[in-house]
Parts: structure tokens; C-alpha cells; sequence
């Protein structure tokens, strides 16, 4: 059985329920301090309110990144020790926002480093713009799985359509 999180009071070794000399504080208050302790108003423990094992559970940035994961699983099944070595990341939103954002420029969706000698080649995908252009158009899963294979074809140099034939089915 799992141990209770949080405080922990210990209450002084006396014989019975009235206050005793030794006692730190009087015996009326140590009892209505455990049992508000205890019951919090009839609510229990609290805990969490889907189980882990429902899709619900998650948060979006979570999901996001099974997405990502998922996207680069599959690339890797098609391509094998081609595409092991790159890395792919999330960030919730680029570096230099602001700045683009003032100049009316569109932000990306992601963005990818080349491998240098010593470090892979990166790939960053970028979740609040990756959502917001998947919003009401389709679905989010297919769209990070497109700008994945565009990430990926840009650091191989081939075209999108030769790393995965699925590319771009999903849009509009």
C-alpha cells in the first residue's frame, strides 16, 4: 500500500484524549487539527482525475511529442541507419518570435541543424506554430509527420516525396 504524500504530524505519546502536562498544545485543538487533517471536508485524497492509461491524461505537449516520436519511428523504418543518428527536439515556439512576429513574417514550423563533426544533425519542430496551421485545416499527426519529411529531406537533399511516398496526402 502506497505511503500518504505530505505532511506528517506526530502526535506526543499520552494515555488518553485529554491533555497532559507534556503536551505541546492543548488536546482540544490537536484533535480538530487531525481530523480536518484527514478528511478535508468529506473530499478524501485527491488524485488525479484520468487514469495514466487514457489519452486524456496527457498534455498537449505530450501528446505533441509522441507525435514527433511516432513521425521519426516510422522515417526510421523506411530509411534504417539513414536517419538513426539525427535527433529531433520540440520547443514550444522558435527563438527570435518577436522579431518575426514584427516584421509580419510567418513563423516556422520547424527548422533543422546539419551534423557536424562530433554532433548529429538536429531537427527542432516547433508546437504552438505546428498547431496553429494544423488548426480546423487537418489533422495535427499528419502535419508534423509532413514537416518532418520536409526536415528530413533538406538535410539529405533529396526531395520529400523520395523519403516518404506518403508525403503530403493529407492536405487540403
Amino acid at each position: 500500500m502506497e505511503e500518504p504524500r505530505g505532511l506528517r504530524i506526530q502526535l506526543p505519546a499520552s494515555g488518553g484524549t485529554g491533555g497532559s502536562a507534556d503536551a505541546p498544545w492543548p488536546s482540544h485543538r490537536r484533535r480538530a487539527e487531525t481530523a480536518r487533517r484527514r478528511r478535508r471536508h468529506g473530499r478524501g485524497l485527491r488524485g488525479n482525475l484520468i487514469p495514466q492509461h487514457l489519452p486524456g491524461s496527457r498534455s498537449r505537449s505530450e501528446r505533441f511529442e509522441g507525435w514527433v516520436a511516432e513521425s521519426s519511428q516510422r522515417l526510421e523504418q523506411l530509411w534504417g541507419t539513414a536517419i538513426s543518428d539525427i535527433q529531433f527536439v520540440v520547443y514550444d515556439i522558435p527563438e527570435g518570435l518577436e522579431e518575426l512576429a514584427a516584421r509580419l513574417e510567418a513563423a516556422p514550423l520547424a527548422s533543422n541543424i546539419p551534423a557536424q563533426l562530433g554532433r548529429p544533425a538536429v531537427i527542432a519542430v516547433y508546437r504552438c506554430p505546428t498547431e496553429t496551421a494544423a488548426r480546423d485545416q487537418f489533422p495535427v499527426p499528419d502535419l508534423i509527420h509532413d514537416v518532418v519529411i520536409e526536415q528530413v529531406s533538406e538535410l539529405m537533399g533529396i526531395p520529400p516525396e523520395a523519403v516518404d511516398p506518403g508525403y503530403g496526402l493529407t492536405r487540403p
